[in-house]
């Protein structure tokens, strides 16, 4: 079996575990062979954890999952050095984030500080701790969860840590028949408590060797234009979509247009082609740019969605 045979049956195999979040599921394997990290968001009880950990398992790689909580200590996540008394010197015990896949459970509960702690972590794929720098597995990626900003508890994540996300995913509610699916999907998980959790489907040396395949997917020279266009779009929106140009602040940085064109390689892997498509980077495009943009007061007030600019964005700019 080819590298992306087993990462396209990586992914049909998730539909075993996941019922209703097909989009999800796409974006989560995505980041995977992208190298990247991903934030999952929506209300509780939407299978954002499950989801994250049904796709850990599905990776012969060590896995650590955090809690985050309002007195969580960066050094909770880092480690720190620990005093020897026997040998009169310091030893560094490490924190949670040296494992290859994290996934760090309602992020936006803890406190700025804590979070930037992950900063290091996700972009340079390193800690330094002590004056010591230290690497990070070469497979590491953070696979993040958080509750909407309503939410009581909650603190919003700071822009620099948002923008180190390659995609920011947001759920809904699942249908009627979904719903009763995952129903009966339960119950019958409860019947045959006690059995042996399956198997890893791959390795990280396969997810490895994925990503190497990614980043030599065939991307057009005209398609680097577009999504160029797309992304300078969201800085001259009073030229591109006038109706929509009062509801942006701040438009996305060069970090979007690298996002876009990564994530529509791997997104294009994932179905089997050797070549980006116009669709794979407008089905891509919202998720690199939903936590890139900054909206005014005029969109809160008015409770414009990030997502409606988005698609209004979309369709002004002209596809090759």
């Amino acid at each position: 079996m080819t590298t992306q045979a087993a990462i396209v049956a990586l992914r049909a195999a998730l539909n075993d575990a996941i019922v209703g979040q097909a989009k999800l599921l796409d974006r989560l394997v995505v980041t995977l062979i992208a190298g990247g990290h991903v934030l999952v968001e929506g209300l509780p009880g939407l299978a954002k954890t499950t989801a994250v950990k049904a796709l850990a398992d599905a990776v012969h790689a060590s896995f650590q999952r955090i809690q985050f909580t309002p007195d969580l200590l960066p050094g909770d996540l880092t480690g720190t050095d620990i005093y020897n008394p026997n040998e009169g010197s310091f030893d560094f015990a490490q924190g949670p984030l040296f494992h290859e896949i994290v996934l760090a459970d309602e992020i936006n509960r803890a406190p700025a500080k804590v979070q930037s702690a992950l900063l290091e972590a996700m972009q340079e794929r390193q800690i330094t701790v002590g004056g010591v720098t230290r690497p990070l597995p070469p497979l590491f990626m953070v696979m993040a969860t958080q509750n909407p900003l309503e939410q009581a508890g909650t603190y919003p994540l700071p822009e620099a840590q948002l923008d180190r996300f390659l995609l920011h995913i947001t759920l809904d509610y699942p249908s009627a028949d979904e719903e009763l699916e995952v129903l009966r999907r339960e119950r019958a998980r409860l019947k045959q408590a006690g059995a042996a959790p399956a198997a890893a489907l791959i390795d990280a040396a396969t997810v490895l060797k994925a990503r190497t395949e990614v980043n030599h997917l065939h991307l057009a020279p005209e398609l680097e234009q577009y999504i160029v266009a797309i992304v300078s779009a969201t800085r001259h929106l009073d030229k591109v979509a006038p109706d929509v140009a009062r509801f942006i602040a701040v438009g996305a940085s060069p970090r979007a247009t690298l996002a876009i064109a990564h994530a529509a390689q791997a997104l294009a892997y994932l179905r089997g082609r050797e070549f980006v498509t116009p669709d794979d980077i407008l089905d891509i495009a919202p998720d690199c740019l939903r936590h890139r943009l900054i909206p005014t007061v005029s969109a809160r007030v008015e409770k414009v969605t990030l997502d409606s600019v988005i698609g209004t964005l979309l369709q002004a700019v002209p596809a090759p």
